[in-house]
C-alpha cells in the first residue's frame, strides 16, 4: 500500500476538487467514523468530502465560511496538516469547555483550520509563517463577505498561536494556541477524557504527525531562514540543520548609530 502522507505531497499538482477527495481520502479513511462519540454529516463539508461534525459534544458550525475555510484547507495542504488542523479545533474546544469558557464556535473554526496555511508551498513566504498563514486566512474569508472585525479575530488566533502572548486574549484567539499545543506537544491533554481524546485520534488519525510536522517546518525555516528565528521554528531549523544560522539582536545592538 503506498504511504499515505508521502503520496499527499503530490496531490498540489491536482484539481481543487480532485485534489479534495483525495486528500479526505488519505486523512480519514485510517480512522474510525462510527461510534457513539461522534456525528458524521454525509454532505460536510463538500459533497464529496465528509468529515464528523460532532465529537464528544463538540461540533463544527456550518456555515458559509467554515465550508470556505474547510476547502481552503483541503486545497492547500497534506493530509497530515488536514488532521492536525481538525484534531487542534477539537481539542481546543475541549479545553475551553473544560474551563468553562463563552467562545464563538465558528470562529474558533475558521481559525483553528486555517492556522497553519503559512507551511504550505500556496502560502509560505518571507514573513513568519503564523504571519503569512494569518494574512492569507485574512484575504480567503474577507473576499467572501466575513466581516473585517471576525476576519480580525481570526487573524490574531492564527498569527498569535505559537506566542505566549495568545494565552492572555479572547477564547477564540487563545484556544487556538491551546488546541495546537495540545496536539503538538501535548500540552493540557492530561487534563482531557480519554475518551474524548481518543474519539479524535480515531476521526482525525495522525498520520505520522511528529516525523512530518518537523520535516515540513523545517523545509520552511531553511527556505525562508530570516522568518523562522522568532518561534519553535527555529528550534527546528537549527536541530535539523547544524548549517542554519540567522542574525543575533546583539549584532544589530552594536551597529546602531549611537556610540553607547
Amino acid at each position: 500500500m503506498p504511504d499515505p502522507g508521502r503520496a499527499s505531497l503530490g496531490c498540489h499538482r491536482m484539481k481543487p476538487s480532485t485534489r479534495r477527495s483525495f486528500v479526505i481520502t488519505q486523512a480519514v479513511c485510517l480512522g474510525c467514523l462510527k461510534g457513539a462519540q461522534t456525528e458524521t454529516d454525509s454532505s460536510w463539508p463538500t459533497a464529496q468530502v465528509k468529515w464528523p461534525r460532532e465529537i464528544a459534544g463538540i461540533r463544527i458550525a456550518d456555515s458559509k465560511f467554515t465550508r470556505i475555510a474547510a476547502e481552503a484547507l483541503l486545497d492547500t495542504s497534506p493530509a497530515f496538516l488536514v488532521n492536525h488542523a481538525l484534531r487542534t479545533f477539537f481539542f481546543g474546544a475541549m479545553l475551553g469547555r473544560q474551563q468553562k469558557l463563552t467562545f464563538d464556535s465558528e470562529l474558533l473554526f475558521l481559525a483553528c483550520a486555517l492556522h497553519d496555511l503559512g507551511l504550505t508551498p500556496k502560502h509560505a513566504g518571507s514573513l513568519p509563517f503564523e504571519i503569512q498563514g494569518a494574512q492569507a486566512a485574512r484575504q480567503i474569508l474577507t473576499s467572501a463577505g466575513l466581516p473585517a472585525e471576525k476576519a480580525g479575530i481570526v487573524w490574531d488566533g492564527i498569527a498569535m498561536h505559537p506566542l505566549a502572548i495568545g494565552d492572555f486574549k479572547q477564547p477564540e484567539i487563545s484556544l487556538v494556541g491551546a488546541g495546537a499545543g495540545a496536539d503538538v506537544v501535548g500540552g493540557g491533554m492530561k487534563t482531557l477524557p480519554p475518551d474524548d481524546v481518543l474519539a479524535v485520534l480515531k476521526a482525525f488519525p495522525r498520520l505520522e504527525f511528529k516525523q512530518r510536522f518537523v520535516q515540513n517546518c523545517s523545509e520552511i525555516a531553511n527556505q525562508y531562514p530570516r522568518a523562522a528565528k522568532y518561534t519553535f521554528m527555529r528550534d527546528i531549523a537549527e536541530r535539523t540543520n547544524p548549517a542554519y544560522r540567522v542574525s543575533n539582536i546583539c549584532d544589530a545592538i552594536s551597529a546602531a548609530p549611537f556610540t553607547e
